[in-house]
């Protein structure tokens, strides 16, 4: 399993979710632009201990996620508010890779529409959304439970 941050904007869900998948055995892929330095020095300077244990591929753009992602044979999974499945009735496959928009604005059309399966998080109306770093771990919990490939 795979876990994809489209351009984040938020340095500590970054860090939180890159902690998240070196605990879980996940790789992690980052999408630029970022919305603050990227670099493992940063990351490093931001107390991301963890960043060791954390396999991490960067990608240039977009086009250059979905270009790798298609030549691997990964099937793209958004998490997105607009999606109309519930991320517990899906069915996950190992060669996912779930796509996390940026916090302040999602994903744009033209990646949502590429996507090959959208899921949501079920949650009350009147409010927007849950916190990016949240909405990982309980997609990914869901998702490494199903596989049964939770770390040993």
């Amino acid at each position: 399993m795979h876990l994809a941050l489209y351009q984040p904007d938020i340095p500590q869900n970054a860090g939180t979710i890159l902690r998240l998948c070196a605990c879980m055995g996940v790789t992690a892929h980052i999408i630029e632009p970022t919305g603050f330095p990227a670099s493992d020095r940063a990351f490093r300077r931001a107390g991301m201990d963890y960043l060791d244990q954390v396999t991490i591929i960067r990608h240039i753009g977009w086009d250059d996620f979905d270009a790798f992602r298609r030549a691997q044979g990964f099937r793209l999974v958004l998490a997105s508010t607009k999606a109309e499945t519930r991320y517990t009735d899906f069915t996950y496959e190992t060669n996912d890779i779930l796509l996390l928009g940026r916090e302040s604005a999602g994903v744009p059309d033209e990646v949502h529409d590429k996507a090959d399966a959208r899921i949501l998080i079920p949650m009350r109306e009147t409010l927007r959304s849950i916190n990016v770093a949240v909405t990982a771990a309980m997609i990914m919990g869901e998702a490494l439970r199903q596989l049964d490939a939770f770390p040993r």
